[in-house]
């Protein structure tokens, strides 16, 4: 057996920023996620709502998550869950994306939300698959063309 990789969650810092806006999804899955640095320019923008967080394995960034806390919400889509996952394209399919989404609904509890959703852009590329597989659910809704996914916690 090899060694164990050690993963965190660490908080958006000068020393690791720069790292986070170099992961970068495989090419062809480019359309279904914006870039960490339009992620983290939105996060800065809404500091109160946002929780962007860089997932490291062994000390290095492998992935971006960033959860969405907005209980004041207008749609209920938007009061709980995940708004972005970036998985480094070469490092993808190691669980890294599991922890990441994992970390969010950790907060999530923590906070204690009841339900967390996510919201995905159809496609044979995309990150539905994932999704389900988490155990989120289409809620029958769309929202600007993606579709609505709900989990409850």
């Amino acid at each position: 057996m090899g060694p164990v990789t050690i993963l965190t969650v660490e908080k958006i810092t000068p020393d690791n920023v720069a790292a986070a806006c170099q992961l970068a999804v495989q090419p062809h899955q480019k359309k279904f996620v914006a870039p960490v640095a339009v992620s983290l320019a939105e996060a800065y923008t809404q500091p109160e709502i946002a929780w962007p967080r860089v997932i490291a394995a062994d000390g290095e960034p492998v992935a971006f998550v960033m959860g969405c806390f907005n209980p004041e919400a207008e749609l209920d889509f938007f009061r709980c869950g995940i708004w972005r996952l970036n998985v480094g394209a070469c490092v993808q399919g190691r669980g890294y994306g599991r922890f990441a989404v994992e970390a969010v609904l950790d907060e999530a509890k923590r906070r204690g939300e009841k339900v967390a959703t996510v919201l995905w852009l159809p496609g044979d590329d995309g990150p539905e698959r994932f999704y389900l597989k988490l155990g989120f659910r289409p809620t029958g809704q769309t929202h600007h063309g993606e579709v609505v996914g709900r989990l409850e916690l």
